[in-house]
Formats: structure tokens, C-alpha cells, sequence
């Protein structure tokens, strides 16, 4: 694992064939805690790469506190959904201002699916639904990240204690709450050492398996902790119950000697263990997002004023505090450390419509965690997307069964080369001789030609990202991306060539 690991810095080969290795969380550790920071930082990025990982960069965003009212709770919420930001959902906040409000806590969740439509992340749920805090923990003003580290403890000695009778009282509503989101947050934090920062491990596991039960992702939430062995705890543990999504947690629970060296390779090892290909953070100072990002983090969860991931991410001892709006800081930093590619960083709603359609045209029960050979069909992305309104909402002109009925002839040319024609070439697989692959990217071609060639009949050739040689080689031309401005620039210069928006 030491050899293969090391050549994968420096080698997308190698790094493409550890993606398709059987992994112990251990070797990997220890492997890449061998490795020079600037090392764990190329390897993170390297798996950041269609299709060893997702490439999106992103902000999710709390919108919620329990001190709000209504009209401030939608407001916050439609803004995230005109940016196309997915909501982080705290769960006992939501419950807090339905109690300040006379309502169940369902409802607000209700109105606020009803009045958006980008993904909702449900978090702070436990065995008997949305989690209900004491005043002393829903007020707390975030003095363990003011603080900074060394943590041991809670500064301000209060514990993960829970008004159970609250939560007991509103049991009936809990299938409600996952059935409104769209992935569900759980905590392995407790196995590493904070059984006094989270529910049970049992709890955990109870809402994970309930998640999976109504088919939403789940994400595992865990500390940094030491930087080895409580990553090795809460990687396996996230593992075992069967995460989709790692989400890490540095600022004062990142306790390594060596924090940013610790933070960039806890990126790393997460990007190369992660079954959905996506890892985020909920909380990191503003040097670990800086590193986070640089490493291959596709996520921050920040928030609105009052909220508190507005403080946990983005910010330093000494200003992370209560009250802080995270999100324009965490926006600043994402375009200071990653580049723009082919999405806007971070993504924005024109990117979350295209993806949304890729997956409808693909079908969401062709996509992940199904797989063509070694690798899924699409990430965590596209299990969540489609338990969101803009799935419904998105219109395709065609999907993949439509474009199989349409084309006759031997061949077809097939522009892009990433997840929507992985699915179109297993659809035409038996039906054609010839399959033609034209990417901008020519890493990205290389490695769809040699996946499609392993696992279908046809002759799968690349096209040297040359879109009119692919097109005058063929029958048939579809251009596969879901991007309008990219279908039309590509369109213009191939006519006839199909496509699906």
C-alpha cells in the first residue's frame, strides 16, 4: 500500500488503479501519514479527478438558529435556493422556532422544502427525530472555537445533554423528516473519544440504517482528532455504517501537533476511502480550509449569522464567535485556493439544473452506487439530487432509452466523456460496432475508453479530444453534456449531432 500510494502522487495511473483496490483504513493512514504535506496534497488533488472523485467545489449553508422567526428562517432559505446551495437542516433548530411558533417542527421543515427545491441535509437527528437541546447548549456562543487548541473539554462544562421528553413527544414525526431530505447527517464522533459531543454510536448507526431504509445519502461526521488513530476509528466507523459522504471537523477538535499537516492528509485519506467520492468539512479554521481545499475538500458547510456553522468555518481563534456570516468569507477563500474549470467555484444553481439533468436523462436507478467495472455511475450527488424538487423540476429533451431508439447504424460518436456516456455506451452496448470518444480533457477520454472497453462489446476508440474527427467518424454524434452553454458552443460546430437539453 506504501508503494502504491507514493506512485499515485506523481502518477494519475497508479492513482487510478489504487481507486479500484480493496482498502484497509490502516495501510492508508499510515501510508499517507508517511507522506510530505505537499505529497498528501498532490494525492488529494489527484482524487479530486473524474473519476477517482467528485470535482465539484461547494457551500452548503445553515440557515437556521433557534432564536429566529419564521420570516427570517424563509428568508435565509430562499437565498441559499437562489444560489443554488444545498441547506444544512439543524434539526432541534428547526424544532425550537416551530415551538416559539406554535407548530411541529415537521411543519417548518415542510414549508421550507415546499418553498425551495435545492437538496435539504438533515442533521442533529436522532433515534426519536429532530434532537432538542437545553438552553445552555442552543445558546452557546462557540467558545471552544473562540478558544482554539488544545481542547479537552468543553470550556464552558456542558455536556451533549438532551431533553428527551421534547424529542419523545414529537416520535411520530421522525419518518416525515427524512422523508422531506434529502441526505441524512450522523455522528461517529462519539467512537473517537467525544462521547460527550455526540449521541451514541448505536444512535448513529439506528439513523443511518433509517436513511438508507428511504434511500438518502448519509454522511458521517468525525473528528481530526490526534490526525492517525482517531481517523483510523472514524473512518472505519463511517465505513461500517455504510456513509456515503465523510464530513471532518478540525478547528479545536483538530488536536495534532502538526494541525494543517494533519488536516491536508485527513483530506487525502478520506478522498482515496470514501465510497461517494465527496468530503467535506463543518467545521475548520480558516488556515485548515485553506489547506482543506488545496487537498482535494469538495464541501464547507458555513452559514448564515447566528447559525453556528456561520463561526466554525472560515474563521481563527480569536474570531470565530456567535454571529458571524460565514458565508461570503468561505465563498473568498474557495476562489483565493481552488481554480474555476469547467464549473463556477463554488457551483451555483446553472450547475446544479445540469446536474440534475444528467441524472434524469440517466436514469437514478442506473446511477450510484451502481457501477460500470470498478467504478460507480456518478457520486453521492447523484443518490441526493433526486430526492430534491429540481429533479423534478429539470426538463430533458431526450434520455439515454429514447437516444438507444432513435440512432441506427454502426457507430456513434459520443462528445464528453465523463458519466452520462459511460450510461448511453453500456445503453448501446450489443447495438453498435463502433463507439467514439471525444473529451476536452484527454485524461479523462484515456481512462473512459479503457473503463467502456473492459466492461462492453463494442470497439471503444478515443478521438485525441478532436470533437469534428470523432463526429465525421461516425453515424451518429450525441454531445452528452447537460451544460447549455457548453451543448451550444460544441453544437455549432457539429451539425446534426443530438442532444439532450
Amino acid at each position: 500500500m506504501h508503494d502504491i500510494i507514493k506512485d499515485a502522487v506523481k502518477d494519475m495511473d497508479s492513482a487510478l488503479e489504487l481507486s479500484k483496490m480493496e482498502k484497509d483504513v490502516g495501510s492508508v493512514v499510515d501510508a499517507v501519514s508517511q507522506l510530505s504535506t505537499a505529497e498528501a496534497t498532490q494525492l488529494g488533488m489527484n482524487f479530486k479527478k473524474f473519476p477517482l472523485g467528485c470535482d465539484l467545489t461547494e457551500i452548503v449553508v445553515g440557515t437556521c438558529a433557534s432564536d429566529l422567526g419564521m420570516d427570517e428562517l424563509m428568508g435565509n432559505c430562499l437565498l441559499s435556493n437562489m444560489l443554488g446551495a444545498s441547506i444544512h437542516v439543524c434539526a432541534y433548530a428547526f424544532a425550537d422556532i416551530a415551538e416559539s411558533n406554535n407548530m411541529k417542527g415537521i411543519d417548518v421543515m415542510r414549508a421550507v422544502r415546499e418553498a425551495t427545491d435545492v437538496p435539504l441535509d438533515l442533521d442533529h437527528f436522532g433515534r426519536f427525530g429532530a434532537m432538542r437541546f437545553p438552553r445552555e447548549i442552543v445558546k452557546c456562543p462557540g467558545q471552544c472555537y473562540n478558544q482554539g487548541p488544545p481542547f479537552q473539554e468543553c470550556p464552558r462544562d456542558r455536556i451533549h445533554s438532551r431533553l428527551l421528553d421534547k424529542e419523545k413527544a414529537a416520535l411520530d414525526e421522525r419518518e416525515d423528516w427524512i422523508q422531506c431530505s434529502s441526505s441524512v447527517a450522523v455522528n461517529v464522533t462519539s467512537a473517537q473519544g467525544g462521547e460527550d459531543h455526540a449521541a451514541p454510536l448505536e444512535e448513529a448507526e439506528e439513523i443511518a440504517s433509517l436513511a438508507q431504509e428511504h434511500g438518502k445519502g448519509v454522511e458521517a461526521i468525525m473528528f481530526i482528532g490526534d490526525g492517525y488513530h482517531d481517523l483510523v476509528t472514524g473512518f472505519e466507523k463511517s465505513l461500517e455504517l455504510g456513509a456515503d459522504i465523510f464530513v471532518l471537523e478540525g478547528g479545536p477538535f483538530n488536536q495534532s501537533r502538526e494541525r494543517l499537516d494533519s488536516f491536508a492528509k485527513a483530506v487525502a485519506m478520506a478522498r482515496i476511502l470514501v465510497p461517494g467520492k465527496i468530503v467535506a468539512t463543518n467545521g475548520a479554521y480558516e488556515d485548515e480550509c485553506r489547506v482543506g481545499l488545496r487537498a482535494g475538500l469538495n464541501a464547507i458547510i458555513t452559514g448564515f449569522p447566528k447559525n453556528h456553522h456561520g463561526y466554525m468555518c472560515g474563521y481563527s481563534p480569536g474570531t470565530a464567535r456567535k454571529g458571524n456570516f460565514g458565508l461570503p468569507r468561505v465563498v473568498k477563500i474557495m476562489k483565493e485556493e481552488v481554480p474555476e474549470g469547467l464549473t463556477s467555484i463554488p457551483i451555483q444553481r446553472g450547475e446544479l439544473e445540469a446536474l440534475a439533468c444528467s441524472i434524469k436523462l440517466v436514469g437514478p436507478e442506473n446511477v450510484y452506487p451502481h457501477k460500470i467495472g470498478d467504478f460507480t455511475i456518478g457520486d453521492a450527488h447523484w443518490a441526493v439530487v433526486p430526492h430534491s424538487p429540481i429533479y423534478e423540476k429539470v426538463e430533458v429533451g431526450r434520455t439515454i432509452q429514447g437516444i438507444h431508439e432513435s440512432l441506427t447504424g454502426n457507430s456513434v460518436a459520443l462528445i464528453g466523456g465523463r458519466f452520462v456516456s459511460w450510461a448511453l455506451a453500456r445503453e448501446l452496448d450489443n447495438d453498435v460496432d463502433e463507439i467514439i470518444i471525444s473529451d476536452a480533457d484527454p485524461w479523462v477520454e484515456k481512462v473512459t475508453v479503457d473503463i467502456l472497453s473492459e466492461e462492453l462489446e463494442p470497439n471503444i476508440i478515443g478521438a485525441s479530444s478532436d470533437d469534428r474527427l470523432a463526429s465525421q467518424n461516425a453515424d451518429h454524434t450525441v454531445i452528452t453534456s447537460t451544460i447549455p452553454g457548453l451543448v451550444r458552443r460544441i453544437s455549432r460546430k457539429l451539425n446534426g449531432a443530438t442532444t439532450f437539453i
